[in-house]
């Protein structure tokens, strides 16, 4: 019964997911201006950006280790342990940055609307609270989060370069050309912590609350 129960429910953070990532894909396709005021450049570049968004990169590691989940609430790897840590600890990010730096900046209606809360809302709430309930526990090593740790430090070095490269990055505070190097670096290291911090407190419950799902 209790794996049967976490098989519902990694079904529905991957269905919820999924939909949110390929609603988003859709607007993007169709030419919506997404986090920028002037028109929306071609759809190679349009393509391009949607994937370089950690918010969409955590929303689909959710969606690949829910789905995964789904089908079996036990699995276990440690590829997919690694994966499935920087899944949870990538959405709880991007829900946290979003509601404090970006969320003030957003003026958007309609199906943007839509895709900002369910991408940056209901995936990381839903997420932890299937993690928080259903698990899989226990899963966390330190090895595990040090090795979950390289993706967001990959992608903030790509990103930056990128930026100089093209002059464009996804989010604001991480222009150094509007911003100046230092409020980047103190950026950088503010959410650097922010990902150190909560992959101890996802470690430290792991080990702490019930194991999960409960021996079939």
């Amino acid at each position: 019964m209790a794996a049967e129960r976490a098989r519902r429910v990694h079904l529905v953070v991957a269905a919820v997911a999924w939909f949110a990532v390929l609603f988003q894909l859709l607007l993007v396709l169709t030419g919506e201006a997404i986090l920028v005021e002037e028109d929306p450049p071609g759809l190679a570049t349009r393509i391009y950006r949607f994937f370089a968004y950690f918010t969409i990169q955590s929303n689909l590691l959710v969606a690949v280790t829910s789905t995964a989940l789904a089908r079996d609430p036990a699995l276990d790897s440690r590829g997919w342990r690694v994966a499935r840590l920087a899944g949870l600890v990538g959405i709880s990010v991007t829900g946290v940055v979003h509601f404090f730096l970006l969320r003030p900046l957003l003026d958007l209606d309609g199906a943007d609307l839509v895709a900002d809360k369910l991408l940056h809302m209901a995936v990381p709430v839903l997420a932890v609270a299937a993690w928080a309930w259903v698990g899989p526990r226990p899963r966390v090593t330190t090895r595990d989060a040090a090795y979950a740790l390289v993706w967001p430090v990959l992608w903030t070095a790509w990103t930056l370069v990128m930026g100089q490269v093209d002059g464009w990055v996804p989010y604001p505070f991480l222009n150094a050309a509007e911003q100046g190097w230092g409020a980047v670096g103190v950026a950088c290291a503010g959410i650097t912590l922010l990902f150190v911090a909560l992959f101890a407190l996802f470690g430290w419950l792991d080990r702490r609350l019930r194991p999960a799902p409960e021996a079939r």
